[in-house]
């Protein structure tokens, strides 16, 4: 698959709308569009083909499942993990699982894209401080919102579509050097870095009545043979009666 340069183009604005401080989408959500998941699919769409994007997205959305920033703090970049390990999967026809050995490494990556910009950001900060000894309020507001919407749209699209429009050739020629048991391995490897992710959120549930859902979910669909929409249907009707009736009625009752 040849990535065009308009297409490019638009990979590196998916991975602009995925930053956090994104104020363009907030009804839909940043930490939404940042899933690999969503921009997965995304990035599928701009390149014809969005259910198997999806796939790659869902396959590289499993290593990050845990992921959370604190403090201001990028520990991974899971937007441009999702978007150009996706874009750079489809291109050089790998597999998903070797789309993932792909998207962690750059994700690592991309918190460079986050350091410079909240770096350069500080201008802009220091400008906000001198409007506001003058009391310039228009002009803070200005400040607060345009220079750095700039900063992070310039820094975001033109590595992210650099990356896709001349990446997928090299990466092409290195799968296709790495054919036979190397491309084993890696695809072992990324078959293995999903467990990391879903080992981190199983961590975080093992709270006193909340790991019995997870269990009673996971031996649902191994033993009914349900297919995950319904399962999820049933879950998310489970939840709002626990949540509405048993959790409500004890937090009332205090």
């Amino acid at each position: 698959m040849t990535i065009h340069l308009w297409q490019a183009f638009l990979i590196g604005v998916i991975y602009y709308f995925g930053q956090m401080g994104t104020p363009w989408i907030s009804l839909a959500g940043t930490h939404t569009v940042m899933r690999p998941l969503v921009n997965g699919a995304l990035v599928g769409l701009v390149l014809g083909d969005p259910v198997k994007g999806t796939i790659y997205g869902a396959a590289i959305q499993l290593p990050f499942l845990a992921w959370i920033g604190a403090g201001g703090s990028v520990p991974m970049d899971t937007a441009l993990a999702g978007t150009l390990g996706t874009a750079l999967g489809m291109a050089s026809g790998v597999s998903p699982s070797v789309a993932i050995t792909l998207a962690v490494p750059i994700s690592l990556i991309g918190t460079l894209v986050w350091i410079l910009h909240m770096t350069v950001d500080i201008t802009f900060v220091h400008m906000a401080d001198n409007e506001a000894k003058k009391g310039n309020l228009g002009r803070i507001n200005f400040l607060h919102v345009w220079p750095p919407q700039i900063t992070m749209f310039i820094f975001s699209v033109v590595p992210a579509m650099l990356a896709s429009y001349f990446g997928a050739g090299p990466v092409k020629a290195v799968i296709s050097g790495l054919s036979g048991t190397p491309l084993h391995v890696l695809t072992v490897i990324g078959g293995l870095l999903p467990a990391i992710g879903i080992a981190m959120n199983l961590q975080a549930m093992t709270a006193k009545g909340t790991l019995v859902f997870f269990l009673l979910g996971f031996m649902i669909a191994v033993y009914s043979k349900m297919a995950i929409l319904p399962i999820a249907i049933f879950a998310a009707i489970i939840a709002y009666v626990y949540t509405k009736f048993i959790v409500g009625q004890k937090g009332g009752a205090r």
